[in-house]
């Protein structure tokens, strides 16, 4: 039962996460449209990149602590790639240099929507088999 939890936490982790992205993508694409200003793009969606790295390490340690390797193994990428931008510095973005990286934004962040939609799948996944194995034992 115990394990029917922890894939239940990891797909709304996941979920949370992917809400997040879009939130990002969805700020980007209004500012290619024009809807929205780039100090207020760029202002939204700097407020939420920290939030993004604390939760997808956190998650990480939450998949190494249950004993999931194989969701852990796959999640260290995106936590390799979250702490180099970081430490590089390139984590928020520019106000005055938004427009100039607008597709290179749009396609790393659609980047990790794909991931993340994958891993999400695989959550999936393993939540139903949890379930199907834990109603064989209950039976």
């Amino acid at each position: 039962m115990g394990d029917i939890f922890a894939w239940l936490f990891f797909f709304f982790v996941l979920i949370a996460l992917v809400v997040i992205v879009v939130y990002q993508l969805m700020c980007l694409a209004d500012l290619e449209l024009d809807y929205i200003n780039p100090y207020d793009s760029a202002s939204r969606i700097n407020k939420t990149i920290l939030p993004e790295f604390v939760t997808q390490g956190v998650f990480l340690l939450i998949c190494l602590f249950t004993g999931h390797w194989f969701m852990s193994l796959l999640n260290v990428p995106y936590l390799f790639y979250n702490i180099r931008v970081y430490t590089r510095r390139q984590h928020l973005v520019d106000v005055t240099e938004i427009f100039n990286l607008l597709n290179w934004e749009k396609k790393q962040r659609l980047f990790k929507l794909g991931y993340l939609v994958i891993l999400l799948c695989i959550s999936l996944f393993w939540l139903i088999l949890s379930i199907l194995e834990d109603d064989e034992h209950a039976h």
